[in-house]
């Protein structure tokens, strides 16, 4: 039975009370990413606990998570965040192992002294390499591994950015959340030198580094993201699938909303490179899209933690989040024989069929069929949705709750 959201006192007692014969996840965010990763995780019979700042988030009611509660939101107080996780562990009498689903998570996980907690991935010097994009970049040119041509501003004057790179260009921020929090997006695109110059000065109001990249000739619908978990032990090991983000909603800059498994083998050795060079281990998405100006892929950015659509390497037959929980645990996994995917965030996908008349059918009459039905959780098809499991309805009534209440998580992802 999905628990109830409870306040950080009554979940610590409720913890307190129970057992456990393995050592639980620990979930932070609990929206989209983290009902996926819930999921993940439940399908291998792990234990998990869900930890965010306010109980709107799409996974809380899943049946997937054994208890949802209240923690101090480490962007805010990250010592009362550190503070709190130590209760947890306290209250649950065992080690648990953290599975942070948004950057800010994974910097507080990373740097939280705490006793108990184990980390299936690289330790905060290690993630800064990835996940801060200066870092990534200039490992990239290191290695030859095709980006968007990038100015650090922090280097170059803006001006000159944007005399070589023309208009419109894009605003990236160095590191997504603090940009996000600043500015209300994590990516910006400006027609002008006045809307550029708005940008630049936000940006230094709240002390967030930025650069300005080429706006890439994007060839719609090539996009594609090397999903893996890598061990300790480093490449040679991971565990990797391909996904092609065959729609987005918003159809430019927005979130995948139809992904497909498909095979990029030169893809999965260009971001085992930059991982290897890191020294990064643990879960990522490489995500790279493809220049119809330079005629080739192009890295865009890694993200050091699961993300949205991390369910559809579960589909196909590796389970990321089981393959990382093993890692610090005595627990076993080894993925399933690789299989076609195809995963759909319905509210986007019909949304955007909603919305834009040009919209290419990505699911077809046997596709609805089996959603409609709830075959697809019984069937070897493929088909995984980011929400909707009749076998787990409450963050469904959820997400519908939130659309016609007015009521908005915090966070997209």
């Amino acid at each position: 039975m999905a628990p109830q959201f409870q306040s950080f006192s009554s979940l610590l007692a409720d913890l307190e009370a129970a057992s456990f014969d393995r050592p639980p996840a620990v979930v932070s965010n609990a929206h989209y990413t983290g009902l996926a990763v819930s999921r993940a995780l439940e399908a291998v019979d792990v234990p998990v606990i869900a930890l965010d700042r306010n109980g709107d988030g799409l996974a809380s009611p899943s049946n997937a998570i054994d208890y949802a509660g209240q923690i101090t939101y480490p962007l805010e107080d990250q010592a009362g965040f550190e503070a709190d996780l130590e209760a947890v562990v306290d209250a649950v009498g065992s080690d648990v192992v953290a599975f942070p689903c948004m950057d800010e998570w994974v910097h507080a996980y990373a740097a939280a002294d705490v006793d108990g907690l184990r980390r299936p991935f690289s330790d905060a010097a290690g993630i800064e390499r990835v996940l801060d994009k200066e870092s990534l970049y200039a490992i990239a040119e290191e290695l030859d591994v095709p980006y968007p041509e990038t100015y650090r501003l922090s280097e170059t004057d803006p001006e000159e950015a944007a005399d070589r790179l023309g208009f419109p260009l894009v605003v990236k921020p160095a590191r997504k959340r603090e940009f996000e929090e600043a500015i209300g997006t994590n990516v910006v695109e400006v027609a002008d030198g006045e809307e550029f110059a708005e940008i630049v000065a936000a940006a230094a109001e709240s002390d967030v580094r930025i650069m300005a990249q080429e706006r890439v000739n994007v060839a719609p619908g090539e996009d594609c993201s090397v999903a893996s978990y890598v061990p300790p032990e480093g490449v040679d090991d991971a565990l990797s699938v391909v996904g092609n983000p065959l729609l987005r909603y918003p159809r430019s800059f927005g979130s995948s909303c139809v992904v497909e498994r498909v095979d990029r083998p030169a893809l999965e050795t260009r971001a085992f490179d930059v991982l290897a060079e890191t020294s990064y281990h643990g879960i990522s998405e490489a995500e790279f899209v493809y220049d119809a100006d330079r005629d080739e892929y192009v890295l865009l950015d890694i993200n050091t933690r699961p993300w949205k659509w991390i369910e559809m390497p579960v589909t196909a037959g590796a389970n990321l989040p089981a393959a990382a929980y093993a890692t610090v645990t005595d627990a076993t996994y080894e993925p399933d024989p690789s299989r076609d995917a195809l995963w759909v965030s319905l509210k986007d996908y019909v949304s955007l069929v909603a919305t834009d008349n040009t919209t290419p059918a990505a699911l077809e009459g046997d596709h609805w069929r089996a959603l409609v039905s709830g075959a697809f959780e019984e069937t070897a098809g493929g088909l995984t949705t980011a929400v909707y499991r009749p076998s787990d309805p409450g963050p469904t009534a959820q997400l519908l709750e939130t659309e016609f209440s007015g009521r908005e998580y915090y966070c997209a992802c």
